[in-house]
């Protein structure tokens, strides 16, 4: 995947890096956290035993991102993570957390057949594996705009049907009966895209400025889009129907969702 090469965050040190700049992402992920750790405890309650004397479990955490993002600043923060759990919960932390990297898109598959408990998703969805087939007569626009012919918005929605259903089926296939999954990304609020407001018109128009100033030629501006999509509460839910291995439960927090989805 080509644009995998491309979208991928700035180093930590990087002065616009994600890090740096994920304020209100931040924010919605501490909202999340509750529902996150409800769908854990409901998954414990689910697949236990119906009597249990002893239970001492261990826990492994696998991150997943594209090779040239920054691994070595995950890693640097481990140890701290691991000082602060050891003072929440013990010294025996350390001897039943064990945290690695699997290196790799999303999009393809990433773990062994019915290996993972628990899957997390974060700010990630939204991009696409490439650019829809069909943005030529999208000038002017970076993204969907309401001024984009209509070809424009099911050429997203096509591509994000393919990309979304992929993933699903991908971790399908890695999560064990009962596992959960909680995934978050980007949305909209109306089930017609061309009512929308992206956003993204004044970075549209700030480059036809510097078209005017001869600083950027406009063939390239025309062929710009942004290779992300932002599926409504409607689309993603259709997706789901008629696969018996998922069901999905949709929270909407504003113009953000969060998809809680069990394997069953």
């Amino acid at each position: 995947m080509a644009e995998a090469k491309v979208l991928r965050m700035n180093a930590t040190d990087h002065e616009i890096s994600y890090a740096k700049n994920s304020v209100f992402q931040k924010a919605v992920i501490s909202k999340v956290t509750p529902i996150i750790e409800e769908s854990i405890t409901e998954m414990f309650k689910e697949m236990a035993p119906t009597c249990i004397k002893v239970a001492d479990l261990e826990f492994e955490v696998l991150l997943n991102d594209l090779p040239d993002n920054d691994f070595n600043s995950v890693f640097k923060s481990v140890p701290d993570f691991i000082e602060r759990l050891k003072k929440e919960k013990g010294d025996m932390v350390q001897e039943r957390c064990f945290i690695g990297a699997v290196a790799g898109s999303f999009y393809d598959g990433l773990f062994p057949t019915r290996s993972l408990h628990f899957v997390n998703s974060s700010y990630a969805l939204h991009w696409l594996t490439k650019l829809p087939v069909g943005l030529e007569n999208n000038k002017g626009n970076v993204y969907m705009a309401k001024s984009s012919p209509p070809n424009v918005f099911q050429a997203y929605a096509d591509q994000f049907q393919k990309d979304f259903t992929n993933f699903l089926s991908l971790r399908s296939k890695e999560i064990i009966f009962q596992g959960r999954m909680v995934l978050i990304f980007m949305a909209k609020k109306n089930v017609d895209p061309s009512n929308e407001d992206y956003g993204w018109e004044l970075v549209a128009k700030s480059l036809l400025d510097l078209v005017a100033q001869g600083l950027v030629e406009e063939r390239d501006v025309d062929s710009f889009n942004l290779p992300f999509y932002t599926p409504c509460k409607k689309e993603v839910a259709g997706l789901s129907r008629g696969k018996d291995h998922l069901k999905l439960l949709i929270y909407k927090f504003s113009k953000w969702m969060t998809i809680l989805s069990n394997s069953c």
